[in-house]
């Protein structure tokens, strides 16, 4: 067993609409002299710390956990799992 660092990024798919993402680049970032921005995008970053026999396998656990416990929608949003840099 191992404990191993994952870190999950849940973000909308390109063809959802991002109200949040057009906020920021609107309200902030043109507004405050950042004209040359063309698009943000949003999403939910968790870093999550999990014992397992290797590193597959916490991506399995991780992956099952997200889809469960429905820590992100499949219709509208894409759901990375990547190994953290510690």
């Amino acid at each position: 067993m191992g404990v191993y660092m994952l870190e999950v990024v849940v973000e909308n798919k390109s063809a959802a609409k991002d109200p949040e993402g057009e906020t920021i680049m609107r309200e902030l970032m043109h507004r405050n002299g950042f004209e040359t921005v063309r698009k943000v995008r949003t999403g939910k970053y968790l870093r999550i710390e999990v014992e397992a026999e290797n590193k597959e396998k916490a991506r399995e656990i991780v992956f099952k956990m997200c889809n469960d416990l429905r820590i992100f929608n499949p219709v509208i949003h894409v759901c990375s799992i990547r190994e953290a840099d510690v």
